[in-house]
């Protein structure tokens, strides 16, 4: 059945206002500059493209780490009310019964997924628990350890990792972004205190990307501390001096101030900048005190509505969705509205490989579909076209 999306529709780089989009069978098939007559139009006041986060680590009361198809589906149906129609399930630190226990679990629902599930998933990002024990963070820092073969062997076996972080200074840091490129991964450094040297030697074995950037990374003040004088050049550095390197935000309004988020955007740009969420199970829950992970094993915080927090410690942790990003991009900074979607879609995609598939409003391309309203609130969810949030 073809259906007609009309309204404004936000290209990768630029709006068009009063088009309409043609889907059919769950794919886009045009962008008419007017509709045929006699047609039922679906009217909207923006239409995006659906969103990608490529991490998060649960909502709603459900952290991925519990290690259930429950917790997946609970997760994935609330991300999707906020706009990702696709998501990255992100693993924390834990023990590797846990870590197993949630790729059998994601493995499951992405077997067997239907859109009554919520987004789509099309991989794992395996982010804990190879983590610097000086930036280990909000995650719990009995689960951290440095890489073990045959642990992440097994795993990226299984061919449900499409993402896999390890801090660059670890021992067998390399072995291990070497095995996950062979695997298709893409490759990224995080919670690491690591210098331009060690970046250096991890981006000869693959590593191009760096997680949340300016959270639990290395800075030249913390380097100094671990090396003394003459000061290093951080991560930071790294990543801005090669325009390989891409990274991510969490534009909650609490991680970074807005002159931070402008000066990302300006220096590093939209095709090397995520918005990501960073997500976790107290998104879409009242305030209150939560687990970070396993519901068992996990580290405890804070959750004041608007960002969760380890008292005397620090953040831990986003609780909004990617429409919020969206939105206090669009009020941080001077990026175009294309430009700020094009963060939360098309280059997501594009850095894990969907892109031939998702991440944009183009002939061909599945009928992913976000109705978003003046204020950039998310209206109406489409996966395939279809309504599904």
């Amino acid at each position: 059945m073809r259906r007609y999306f009309h309204g404004t529709l936000i290209l990768p780089d630029r709006l068009l206002p009063d088009h309409t989009l043609l889907t059919e069978d769950g794919l886009i098939l045009d962008i008419l500059p007017a509709p045929p007559s006699g047609v039922d139009l679906i009217h909207g006041h923006y239409w995006s493209p659906g969103w990608i986060d490529i991490h998060v680590h649960g909502a709603a009361g459900a952290d991925y780490m519990d290690g259930s198809p429950a917790a997946v589906r609970t997760a994935n149906r609330a991300l999707l009310r906020h706009g990702a129609t696709t998501v990255f399930p992100t693993t924390t630190t834990g023990s590797t019964a846990e870590l197993a226990a949630l790729l059998d679990a994601v493995g499951q629902v992405r077997r067997h997924w239907s859109p009554a599930d919520g987004a789509r998933i099309p991989g794992i990002h395996y982010y804990g628990p190879y983590f610097a024990e000086d930036k280990v963070g909000c995650h719990s820092p009995a689960g951290r350890r440095d890489p073990l073969p045959a642990e992440y062997e097994a795993f990226l076996a299984t061919g449900l990792i499409r993402i896999a972080t390890c801090a660059a200074e670890l021992p067998g840091a390399e072995d291990f972004y070497y095995a996950a490129q062979s695997a298709g991964c893409l490759l990224t450094c995080g919670h690491s205190n690591a210098t331009w040297a060690e970046m250096a030697r991890a981006f000869s074995a693959g590593m191009r990307h760096v997680d949340h950037f300016w959270c639990a990374m290395s800075s030249v003040a913390s380097l100094r501390a671990r090396y003394g004088t003459p000061m290093q050049a951080s991560m930071e550095q790294f990543v801005l001096a090669h325009p390989d390197m891409s990274t991510e935000v969490i534009a909650d309004g609490c991680h970074l101030s807005p002159e931070l988020l402008s000066f990302a955007w300006r220096m590093i740009g939209p095709d090397r900048l995520c918005l990501v969420t960073d997500a976790n199970r107290a998104l879409d829950m009242p305030p209150g005190e939560y687990i970070f992970g396993h519901h068992l094993t996990g580290a405890p915080f804070t959750s004041d509505g608007r960002v969760g927090f380890v008292p005397g410690h620090g953040l831990a942790s986003s609780v909004q969705g990617l429409d919020h990003m969206v939105r206090t991009m669009h009020a941080a900074t001077a990026a175009p509205l294309s430009g700020i979607i094009r963060m939360a879609s098309l280059t997501p995609a594009r850095l894990t490989g969907l892109d031939g598939s998702f991440g944009s409003l183009a002939p061909g391309k599945r009928a992913d579909l976000l109705h978003l309203t003046s204020s950039l609130h998310v209206a109406a969810v489409y996966l395939d076209g279809l309504p599904a949030a």
